[in-house]
């Protein structure tokens, strides 16, 4: 089976994560991977060994001639779509669409227009062979508002590496507090930063990533004991000098960053957003979004109980051992490519 991934994304995050880890397993699978990828983020797959074309950045654009013509040279059986959202992607579908069978990942739900834009969308949508998003939310947009066959859509939650020696908290005598992602409002840095105001117990806290808010974000922390490293290139290392994780998301399907921490064993608190309180279940303690009082009060009670942070955080790695490994959200992807393949091969 030849499978061509699609990554049409003006810079990198938790959708380009989840590609690499496509890409790694694809020979465990039967597949022989390929990839079209814009310019923005084709310097992150550059070490990957496979067949790479890259394209100027289709995203928002009418049409993608460069992405359709990257792949009728790849000649694949089946061609994967990562959509940052349902509408952004559009021409990068289209394009897909006249090479090969193709299947969308969704991996935030978003506007799907309304009027003529909607209906072009629904038609673009309904000649899908097949949908996957880490989220029942975005597998009912899909289905509700984009007129895909429920039988086309499929839910895969998102998974992480499980290391063998996951790092655990770091045991520092001044807990530090950490978080990482793109300096963006979908990503809530404020609210934590709020919330991190609140607190009456001693902590450090850390905030990695870039992106158009930083500058604002900087000014805000001001006066609290928040440093902001920049990019995280090491997720591993980053991690490993934490004592608790946040998400403060204000939207999210399956968010990867998470999964990782939860796999370290980290103590995590996170807003309720996309799979989080059904794929964690009591393993991360659940706050509601933009309640900067009920995010305080959640890291502030464990800031303040080492034995409970200790628990949460075993209990955590052990969910992500059993539920959350990539290679079996990998296995779920290839298993759906596979049927897509087979069908049209039939």
């Amino acid at each position: 089976m030849r499978v061509s991934f699609v990554a049409d994304s003006s810079g990198w995050g938790g959708a380009e994560v989840w590609l690499t880890h496509h890409l790694r397993r694809a020979d465990e699978h039967g597949a022989t991977a390929a990839l079209v990828v814009s310019e923005p983020v084709a310097e992150g797959f550059a070490a990957f060994p496979v067949e790479r074309a890259v394209v100027p950045l289709s995203r928002h654009a009418d049409d993608a001639p460069a992405v359709r013509a990257a792949l009728a040279a790849q000649r694949p059986d089946v061609v994967v779509v990562n959509l940052v959202d349902p509408a952004s992607n559009a021409a990068a579908v289209a394009a897909a669409q006249d090479v090969a069978p193709t299947v969308g990942v969704l991996h935030l739900v978003g506007d799907t227009r309304a009027g003529e834009e909607r209906a072009a969308l629904r038609g673009l949508y309904r000649r899908m062979a097949g949908v996957i998003s880490p989220s029942t939310e975005g597998r009912g947009q899909l289905v509700g508002e984009l007129g895909v066959d429920p039988a086309r859509a499929h839910v895969v939650p998102n998974g992480a590496d499980l290391p063998a020696d996951p790092a655990g908290p770091a045991g520092r005598p001044v807990p530090r507090i950490g978080a990482f992602g793109r300096l963006t409002a979908q990503k809530g840095f404020d609210v934590l930063l709020d919330a991190l105001r609140r607190l009456d117990v001693p902590y450090e806290a850390v905030i990695g990533g870039a992106g158009r808010d930083g500058e604002a974000l900087r000014a805000a922390a001001a006066g609290l004991p928040v440093t902001f490293p920049g990019w995280v290139d090491d997720p591993r290392a980053f991690l490993a000098d934490l004592d608790l994780f946040v998400v403060s998301s204000r939207v999210e399907a399956g968010p990867l960053v998470l999964v990782e921490a939860m796999a370290e064993g980290l103590p995590c608190v996170s807003t309720d957003v996309g799979e989080v309180r059904r794929v964690a279940g009591e393993d991360v303690v659940v706050v509601p979004v933009d309640d900067a009082g009920a995010l305080a009060g959640a890291i502030g009670g464990l800031l303040a109980d080492p034995a409970r942070r200790a628990d949460l955080g075993a209990r955590a790695r052990a969910r992500a051992v059993r539920d959350l490994g990539a290679g079996l959200m990998a296995r779920r992807t290839y298993a759906v490519l596979s049927g897509v393949a087979g069908g049209a091969a039939g």
